[in-house]
């Protein structure tokens, strides 16, 4: 991949699969490059939510400011267009002191939002296309709404979250809208930015991230989520908790299922979750690949 090498300040962005400490890379080139962190991952706005999305600690950040954690609530509504102005309004204000900020997060849709720009061409909500997609979804479940955006959309079925009724509806409102697929209207052309933009993806051998998201997830319950989740419980239905490590506790409170099969589903998800990730970045030519243990020839790569 080729990098510019002019004078614009650098937009430094860490992308990959859960689990696999895109966040401690993140704080080790800020603290490098003397900089500041804006988080990228669409749960770890929520203040309520905490120890379900892996949001860094006071003690991991280590000093180092991080921005858009804890910047909203469950309650907000909060969305991808949103992101993108509000960050784009804070680089702003960083890039008058800093030369190089740094953006972690696996959002992929948040992370292209703030790269690349949003599409004007996508048209706004359809009440009565909603209305419908929401009568079926109240009649029949989740399936059929998976089927047809599976017909309308094949790429966008691929890399979407299946279970995140929200964000799939949303999909098949812009198929039936447009006539067109909602992941083509989603590429449409690059926005200019005023500044460049370096992109780092991590990655690693499947088993290694698979056993790490294992782990993290008995980390997780072993640190309260159990606890978490009950007290979000009456937020269930916002978009922000159709989320894995959430909605299965969520079954678990329901009597739908055990305990144990509540985090073995977490685990399960989020596999499957870090699979959508890296089906999602891979697609991107611009992203520059590199394990986690190479943060020397990452800093390289930055400085080169």
């Amino acid at each position: 991949m080729t990098k510019t090498t002019n004078q614009k300040k650098q937009l430094i962005v860490i992308v990959g699969p859960t689990a696999i400490g895109k966040t401690i890379l993140g704080i080790q080139l800020a603290k490098h490059f003397n900089t500041e962190i804006i988080s990228a991952d669409s749960r770890q706005f929520y203040k309520e939510l905490a120890i379900g999305t892996a949001k860094p600690t006071a003690v991991e950040m280590d000093g180092i400011p991080h921005h858009f954690i804890n910047s909203h609530s469950i309650s907000d509504n909060y969305n991808v267009s949103d992101f993108e102005k509000d960050a784009l309004s804070k680089l702003t204000k960083l890039f008058i002191k800093k030369d190089k900020v740094i953006v972690v997060g696996g959002s992929g849709m948040y992370v292209d939002a703030l790269c690349y720009g949003m599409d004007e061409g996508i048209p706004d909500p359809d009440e009565a296309i909603r209305a419908a997609l929401q009568a079926i979804l109240d009649r029949e479940g989740l399936l059929p709404l998976q089927e047809q955006l599976k017909e309308l959309d094949p790429e966008f079925y691929e890399q979407i979250d299946l279970q995140n009724t929200n964000r799939l509806m949303r999909a098949i409102e812009v198929c039936l809208i447009t006539r067109q697929s909602y992941s083509s209207l989603r590429k449409g052309i690059a926005k200019e930015r005023p500044f460049n933009i370096i992109r780092i993806g991590l990655s690693m051998e499947r088993a290694d991230l698979y056993e790490r998201i294992n782990k993290r997830v008995d980390l997780m319950v072993s640190a309260g989520l159990i606890a978490e989740a009950n007290e979000v419980l009456p937020y269930r239905n916002h978009n922000a908790l159709k989320t894995v490590g959430y909605r299965e506790l969520f079954s678990y409170f329901d009597g739908e299922i055990g305990l144990d099969d509540a985090i073995e589903k977490i685990k399960v998800n989020s596999r499957r979750y870090a699979k959508r990730q890296l089906t999602w970045f891979k697609k991107d030519k611009n992203i520059q690949w590199f394990i986690p243990e190479q943060l020397q020839e990452i800093i390289n790569f930055i400085e080169t």
